[in-house]
Parts: C-alpha cells; sequence; structure tokens
C-alpha cells in the first residue's frame, strides 16, 4: 500500500459519500413512505455498479486494494456510496416503529435485492465481454 493508494481511497470515499447524501436526500424530499427507500436504493445501485465493474475490470476480491481504479473507485468511491451502517440502523427503527417481521423483511429484501443486483452488473459486464 502506498500513500497514493490511501489518496484514492479517501478521494473516491468522500465522493462516494457525498453521492450517498445526495441521493437519500433526494429521495427523503420525493418519497414519504415508511420504507427506508433512499437507503435501500442506494444499497441496491451500489451492488449492481460493484457486481459489473469487477467483472468488466476482472477484480479478484482478494486483491481489489492495490491499483489506483480498484482503490478509488471499487474500495473507495463504492465503499463510501453504499451504506450498510445506515440499513442497521434502519432496520432497529423498523424494529421499534413497525415491529420485527418489517424489518426482517427489509433486511431480507434488501440483501436478496442487493445479490441479484450485483449479479446482474456482473452478467451485463460478461455479456459486453
Amino acid at each position: 500500500m502506498t500513500a497514493l493508494d490511501v489518496m484514492w481511497v479517501g478521494l473516491g470515499g468522500g465522493i462516494g459519500s457525498l453521492l450517498r447524501w445526495w441521493v437519500g436526500h433526494v429521495t427523503g424530499r420525493v418519497y414519504h413512505g415508511s420504507f427506508p427507500l433512499g437507503t435501500f436504493l442506494i444499497n441496491i445501485t451500489g451492488a449492481f455498479i460493484i457486481g459489473y465493474l469487477s467483472e468488466l475490470f476482472s477484480v479478484d476480491w482478494r486483491d481489489r486494494y492495490g491499483a489506483a481504479l480498484n482503490s478509488g473507485v471499487l474500495t473507495g468511491f463504492l465503499g463510501g456510496y453504499t451504506t450498510f451502517s445506515s440499513m442497521e440502523l434502519d432496520a432497529a427503527k423498523l424494529n421499534g416503529s413497525k415491529g420485527a417481521g418489517y424489518a426482517t423483511y427489509y433486511l431480507v429484501l434488501s440483501t436478496i435485492i442487493g445479490l441479484i443486483a450485483a449479479w446482474c452488473g456482473f452478467a451485463l459486464a460478461r455479456l459486453q465481454g
């Protein structure tokens, strides 16, 4: 790891976090339901993009930290953009307000749709050659 790798991760993470904030903000202004749609959309689109890019650039999951593209985009940007901790917080809040069944539904749906999105991104990149 070099200082340049750290810079790419930090820069990508900052940009990804700002985009996450913006998407959550816009979603919150448009959607007023009880389902945490902003976090859900952020994580699903992030899963699709990371699946797509990791296949497109032949990234091995054990070595996605070295190259500037991997460090800046996969680890930094998409790590800053997607948000496991917010998903867990949303589930905890749903558990308190809507009950454990609704919180479990949200977590299971997020996980299954996220896996499907990552696979679709992977498959799309593979189709493109």
